[in-house]
């Protein structure tokens, strides 16, 4: 029986989204700027990478033609020139949101139809009686941040006041989350991990969709740093997924990195957690060795949106891609016949765009093995989930 293989590379967007104004990113474009930044040299950081953009596998499975479907154009250094290895499409996004629960869910099959709980732009960003309630049910002196912010900032600013004070650090952002960093030896990550517990069963009525437990280390300000040992508690998904579709077909799962996480430990197999691309990647090349015929693997590569994306590190960025690209062929020489692999993304996070959010993008949708027919434009990022759920004959449809 065939298998089937989606990486989802963390905020790789394409540009173009039909609704992008309506979330002020109109003209935002992750892949596009990014190769742009590098064909002019302002991507150049000597010992990291140099000169345009060189992702020759991804190019060469028609990333080129998916950035011309979403934008009209092939951005510099993604034009292949010969047939494509693979499928391509690109998919536009159905669900209210441009977070990861939200695109990691309609990917497999499940769109966000209701409104997340969102926290406002002021200070303070949470009302007080959740605040009140969680000092008292995790039995804290108080809480620091309050705010929205961007996560490596105000660890840096506020990161000795919380180990003096043993008040965790809590703020949010654009998306639908209560974020928590605390220090992991100072405050201690068990204790974090138990303080992000009591605070997701108080954000359950306000429909907040993670509370993300935020860990790092270090003495100082500029020593500060997050470590890999994060957690996302998020609320199972509202319908049932190709995940579940797979579980009660028998199949074997697994995922890889924070897809657990994601759907709430729901019908996620046997999960391998990994911290960083690589080794996401040496997971995700151990599970094609591991897999059962008929089964899936479901991975996320984290480092494109949260070390470069959110960051706006654009020469960071562009590295990456290109390690990610260099890896590739390992992947394929570990197919079998008949294995469809999909790579995708689930939403953008451009870093030349204003801001450290998200952006509301299309995404490209490639295939290699048994998928090389093209994929058009798809309406919702949902019918990946049919794709997947169809070759591996397994009688579920997502309901879009």
């Amino acid at each position: 029986m065939p298998r089937a293989f989606v990486l989802v590379l963390d905020s790789v967007g394409i540009g173009g989204a039909p609704d992008a104004a309506r979330y002020g990113d109109a003209g935002a474009d992750t892949v596009g700027h990014i190769a742009e930044a590098c064909a002019r040299g302002a991507a150049d950081r000597p010992g990291l990478r140099t000169g345009p953009l060189a992702l020759p596998n991804l190019a060469r499975l028609g990333l080129g033609e998916a950035c011309r479907l979403a934008t009209g154009r092939v951005p510099p250094g993604l034009a292949d020139g010969g047939t494509p290895a693979g499928g391509f499409g690109c998919a536009a996004e159905t669900s209210r949101g441009k977070d990861t629960p939200s695109g990691h869910w309609e990917i497999a099959g499940c769109p966000v139809t209701f409104d997340w709980g969102y926290f406002p732009k002021t200070m303070p960003s949470f009302p007080p009686d959740l605040v009140a309630a969680l000092c008292r049910e995790a039995d804290l002196p108080g809480i620091l941040g309050d705010c929205h912010a961007s996560g490596t900032e105000i660890i840096a600013a506020l990161g000795e006041e919380h180990v003096r004070t043993g008040r965790p650090i809590c703020y949010t952002s654009a998306d639908s989350v209560f974020q928590i960093a605390a220090h992991e030896e100072a405050f201690g990550l068990d204790r974090l991990y138990a303080v992000c517990r009591v605070a997701r069963r108080l954000v359950d009525p306000l429909t907040v969709g993670r509370v993300i437990a935020r860990p790092f280390t270090g003495a100082t300000r500029d020593g500060f740093v997050r470590t890999g040992n994060r957690k996302d508690l998020a609320v199972p998904p509202p319908a049932a997924t190709m995940l579940d579709a797979a579980e009660a077909a028998g199949r074997d799962v697994i995922t890889v990195g924070k897809i657990g996480d994601i759907f709430a430990h729901r019908s996620t197999g046997r999960e391998w957690p990994a911290s960083g691309n690589a080794a996401l990647l040496d997971r995700t090349l151990d599970g094609a060795d591991a897999l059962a015929d008929g089964g899936l693997l479901f991975a996320n590569f984290i480092d494109f949106d949260s070390l470069y994306g959110h960051r706006r590190d654009v020469a960071g960025y562009a590295a990456a891609l290109e390690a990610f690209d260099r890896r590739l062929p390992e992947l394929f020489a570990r197919l079998r016949t008949g294995d469809l692999v999909v790579i995708t993304a689930d939403h953008g996070c451009d870093p030349t765009w204003p801001g450290t959010d998200h952006t509301r993008e299309q995404v490209p949708v490639l295939t290699y093995g048994a998928g090389t027919a093209p994929l058009g434009r798809m309406p919702s990022y949902a019918a990946i989930a049919a794709m997947v759920t169809r070759h591996l004959a397994i009688g579920w449809r997502p309901a879009i």
